[in-house]
């Protein structure tokens, strides 16, 4: 953090939020399988941390290096690598904890010296009949490059060969967890409560003779695991002449072989193993060299398996049916009465795939345009919109092939699109498309009538059964006009495009914003009520920092919900004394994207895509649009209500980084997703019965 506590870095901002993801793993009063699960959720976070931010931040400090610059990246560098190491740590610190944890629970997970002898036979088939056909040791020489075939989503195992005392042999092994599951169960062996567990590390350490015996001669063998993480970005650039999608698959290449930024190993791994593998791998004084516990890719602990009791997981949140859409013929009727709110994954996001469903065979239907950003690996969502070509739609989709780490399943989508005869938009390589809009254009008594959906979230069935986000259905016919308009843009951004409604990243976004944020600033200088409520997941804009200080040394009443990065140091006395900002981790992951301006007693409502980062004000296609319905905005009023309240799963964002809990004291328990749930659940009875 700056000296003057005006600016936390992002990066440490990012190592704070994940901190609070392993704090659920701490939780005791999280059920214990999902704290295992929540173990996970961290590795994975940090994987993509390395990926993306620290290997910028090693790009930009080796940069000031060669210009014998101090930009402070160098510094910086080290402070990450430190935070890193001291959570790593109290991961695994936590994660000896919950083995203990589970055996209480009658759950083992095993390692190789702990197999019974009858089950050592049983293993042994186990890994003849199931795992050797996927085992493909490469050996390691004096020639051999490991960054050239080293993919950084897997686990390895490094192979020791020792004859007479001596390193004989180096190898490597990919733990194929791509073909089987991380976590086998073994069968039964004496007590029926005793349930084993077994990482398919282990399988393969137990079977090493099986792989090499007969090839190589040794009196001693042993592996370690090992990890490595690649820089994730890659050049564009280059090859002018080449389509973006050509482009993309090009640039897909080039992370495959991008440098290490990171490099994990088993601290029990010999010193001379240890510095050959390093060696190996380019390992630079910029990279995070980690020592760390026998197991690796603990992301595959996402889907560690319940083998236990059901209150070892959390109880079940059957989602939502609308009543609004249930209660009429189709979607389009529902929404012809009136704008429809629904907030996933509390809402069943059924309700859009069957609108897209409708729309697909619907005679009055003529068009469908949709932005795809990420999509279920089965997609409902695809899988209509071909449908609706198939039937003579006019169908526009507008892919965006640069969204980070589905580069390749949107590449793949783009294909089949186009070979089903959709008409695929690719958009700007300079300009990243991460708005959420469908736009359905139905003929209504001789007039073309636009449907629109502007949400907060993506497509993609699987993760709105995750992610918290909201979704708009409506009809009102000037929201729709400029829908239209915003996919006019994507098509010919060197047009002109006014919005008079919308907030359109890059036109007029970032000017609305401090637009309305300076109306709050002359309503607090005139003695008028004046207050901002945000609810995003990132905030380091140095613009929007600087303005919400203005704001809150005028008077303003801020508050603040920041699932990720935050860059502002709220509470400062004469600075941000009157900013709060809280953090909410829980069974669901916090997503949407909503502005309230209190407008003198007027307040204006937005939901949207767009988080307060410079990339996503300025470099993206973002759209956030007001919400217009009373009843919506009450709605949207009462979830925040609910979300500030929460005495169990809020803590607070300070200048320590210290991520406390939002004290209970004398008020009741509130755990705001589940709160929000029943709200949301009484709403509905309440309607479906009026």
């Amino acid at each position: 953090m700056s000296n003057d506590k005006q600016w936390i870095e992002k990066e440490l901002s990012w190592l704070s939020f994940n901190e609070r993801v392993l704090q659920e793993a701490q939780d005791k009063s999280v059920p214990l399988i999902e704290r295992v699960r929540f173990l996970g959720i961290f590795s994975n976070n940090q994987d993509e941390f390395f990926k993306v931010r620290v290997a910028e931040l090693k790009r930009r400090a080796l940069i000031d290096t060669e210009h014998n610059e101090d930009n402070g990246n160098n510094e910086l560098l080290a402070e990450v690598k430190a935070k890193v190491m001291r959570l790593g740590e109290v991961f695994d610190a936590t994660y000896r904890e919950l083995m203990l944890a589970l055996a209480r629970h009658n759950i083992f997970l095993i390692n190789e010296s702990q197999i019974s002898e009858r089950n050592q036979i049983w293993l042994r088939k186990f890994f003849q009949d199931k795992v050797l056909r996927h085992i493909s040791p490469i050996l390691l020489t004096k020639d051999s490059d490991p960054v050239a075939f080293l993919k950084d989503q897997y686990t390895y195992l490094a192979v020791m060969m020792k004859k007479d005392g001596q390193p004989n042999k180096y190898a490597l092994i990919e733990v194929p967890t791509d073909k089987l599951p991380r976590f086998v169960p073994m069968p039964p062996d004496g007590s029926r409560r005793r349930k084993e567990l077994i990482i398919l590390d282990n399988i393969i350490r137990v079977c090493l003779d099986d792989i090499f015996a007969g090839f190589f001669e040794y009196d001693e063998i042993a592996a370690y695991s090992i990890k490595m993480t690649r820089d994730a970005e890659f050049d564009l650039s280059s090859q002018l002449d080449l389509s973006l999608l050509d482009k993309m698959s090009d640039g897909l290449k080039q992370r495959l072989t991008a440098m290490p930024v990171r490099f994990a190993y088993d601290r029990e791994m010999p010193r001379e193993m240890a510095s050959f593998l390093s060696a190996k791998l380019g390992v630079s004084a910029y990279d995070s060299v980690l020592p760390g516990g026998r197991y690796h890719n603990f992301k595959d602990f996402i889907g560690f398996p319940n083998v236990g009791r059901s209150y070892l997981e959390n109880p079940k949140l059957p989602a939502l049916v609308s009543s609004r859409f249930s209660r009429r013929r189709n979607a389009f009727h529902a929404i012809s009465e009136g704008d429809i709110l629904l907030y996933y994954p509390y809402h069943k996001f059924q309700h859009f795939t069957e609108l897209l469903r409708q729309a697909s065979f619907d005679p009055a239907v003529s068009s469908i345009k949709i932005n795809i950003y990420r999509v279920a690996s089965q997609s409902r969502v695809i899988d209509s919109l071909i449908d609706a070509a198939n039937n003579g739609k006019r169908v526009t989709v507008v892919v965006e092939l640069q969204a980070r780490f589905d580069e390749e399943n949107n590449i793949r989508w783009a294909q089949r699109l186009t070979e089903a005869g959709v008409k695929v938009v690719f958009g700007l390589p300079t300009l990243k498309i991460h708005s959420k809009l469908c736009l359905i254009t139905r003929h209504e008594n001789g007039e073309a009538v636009r449907y629109a959906h502007i949400g907060t979230g993506n497509f993609n069935e699987k993760t709105a059964k995750i992610y918290t986000d909201f979704a708009l259905f409506t009809r009102n016919a000037e929201l729709a006009a400029e829908v239209e308009g915003v996919f006019d843009y994507i098509e010919h951004p060197y047009r002109r495009f006014k919005f008079n409604h919308l907030l359109v990243s890059p036109i007029n976004m970032r000017r609305s914003l401090y637009s309305m944020i300076d109306n709050e600033i002359s309503n607090a200088k005139a003695g008028l009520p004046a207050a901002i409520t945000i609810k995003i997941n990132n905030l380091v804009d140095k613009g929007m920092v600087s303005r919400l200080y203005a704001a809150s040394q005028a008077g303003v009443k801020v508050r603040m919900i920041l699932r990720g990065m935050c860059s502002l140091v709220p509470g400062v006395p004469g600075q941000s004394e009157n900013i709060e900002v809280i953090s909410i981790i829980d069974r669901y992951l916090e997503h949407p994207r909503v502005l309230v301006f209190h407008n003198n007693g007027n307040p204006r409502y937005f939901i949207g895509s767009a988080d307060w980062m410079t990339r996503n004000l300025d470099h993206r296609i973002e759209v956030s649009t007001p919400v217009y319905d009373e009843a919506l905005k009450q709605r949207i009023h009462t979830l925040l209500e609910i979300q500030f309240s929460d005495t169990t799963k809020a803590r607070y964002i300070d200048a320590e980084a210290s991520n406390r809990y939002v004290p209970r004291g004398n008020k009741r328990k509130i755990r705001s997703q589940i709160a929000i749930y029943d709200y949301l659940k009484r709403q509905e009875q309440q309607t479906d019965v009026q």
